[in-house]
């Protein structure tokens, strides 16, 4: 994460920013979450990762930007005492398996569930992005999916940004988890945390 300031200079926010991952079972949702408690934690890459439980929900990550603090909350749509619609989210990640296909066209009813619970209102949308997982386990083989195909279907969703990572090998993970604090950060502002003209790729 960038440098910190100094904390008498730092703003911070009192009020969680709530953010719901979703994703068909098995694409790596679980994994994700305990490789960023790894990376917060100084664990270097390929080190095994302690898998976090869903009694522990909601994982909570502490931000530090060079002038900002505030703390996420993230649930997992596997949750036994939680059910994912009554939650009122600042921001969705939606997640699938970079190595099956099936998890990829499933986004679209997760992208659907969306807008059926989550609309504010007529003209607002919540802020969303779409995330590769499994990074790792691309082959050059019949039916890979390459992230232009990716960068493609998360403009189609009306996604605002989109990252993919390894939980397991580590790579780009702190990329993806700068990303996605940048834009629960934003869905604070008066701006919202909406892309104008289309998804960012990272």
């Amino acid at each position: 994460m960038p440098a910190m300031a100094n904390p008498q200079s730092r703003e911070v926010l009192e009020t969680p920013i709530t953010v719901l991952l979703l994703g068909d079972a098995g694409c790596g949702k679980s994994t994700f979450l305990s490789g960023l408690k790894s990376i917060r934690n100084g664990k270097a890459d390929n080190e095994p990762i302690d898998i976090l439980r869903d009694s522990d929900q909601p994982f909570v990550y502490e931000i530090y930007f060079s002038k900002k603090s505030f703390t996420l909350e993230i649930y997992d749509t596997a949750s036994p005492n939680q059910h994912w619609t009554t939650l009122q989210p600042d921001v969705v990640l939606l997640a699938f398996d970079i190595s099956n296909r099936a998890t990829l066209d499933g986004l679209k009813r997760w992208r659907s569930d969306i807008i059926r619970y989550f609309q504010r209102g007529e003209g607002e949308r919540i802020p969303v992005m779409m995330m590769g997982l499994k990074r790792d386990l691309r082959k050059e083989e019949e039916g890979i999916i390459y992230p232009q195909e990716t960068y493609r279907i998360a403009q189609e969703l009306r996604c605002d940004r989109y990252a993919e990572c390894s939980a397991v090998t580590g790579e780009l993970m702190t990329q993806t988890f700068e990303d996605l604090a940048r834009l629960a950060y934003q869905s604070t502002t008066a701006a919202g945390g909406q892309t104008k003209g289309g998804c960012l790729v990272m």
